[in-house]
């Protein structure tokens, strides 16, 4: 069974920075897209960043170009999210999310994500 375990969520002012990490195990097959989702209150859940583990180009939220930097390790089956000058409409549960697949640009078109973290909380106050 696949399980994702997210860490480094946490409270920062504006401009500051964060990295979020998740670990990944369970793992069926050989080649993913993972990603990281956020859902701010009362708003929908949005896609912020994506990679195939296969290698190639990620994809980001036009919200977060710039700012963001997803990367994994995959000798230790874990996903990064680098949160550089952060505003306060980043603040929102994040997610890191996992689907099987052998698709180099499996961002595209993909909604809804077959295996879920728990979430970690991430608050950018002004």
């Amino acid at each position: 069974q696949v399980q994702l375990v997210e860490s480094g969520g946490g409270s920062v002012q504006a401009g500051g920075s964060l990295r979020l990490a998740c670990s990944a195990s369970g793992y069926p097959g050989s080649t993913y897209c993972v990603g990281w989702w956020r859902q701010a209150p009362e708003k929908e859940r949005e896609k912020v960043a994506a990679i195939y583990t296969g290698g190639g180009t990620a994809y980001y939220a036009d919200s977060v170009k710039g700012r963001f930097t997803i990367s994994q390790d995959n000798a230790k089956n874990t996903l990064y999210l680098q949160m550089n000058s952060l505003k306060p409409e980043d603040t929102a549960m994040y997610y890191c999310a996992a689907d099987l697949t052998s698709r180099p640009q499996c961002w595209v078109g993909w909604v809804y994500p077959s295996y879920w973290g728990q979430g970690t909380q991430v608050t950018v106050s002004s």
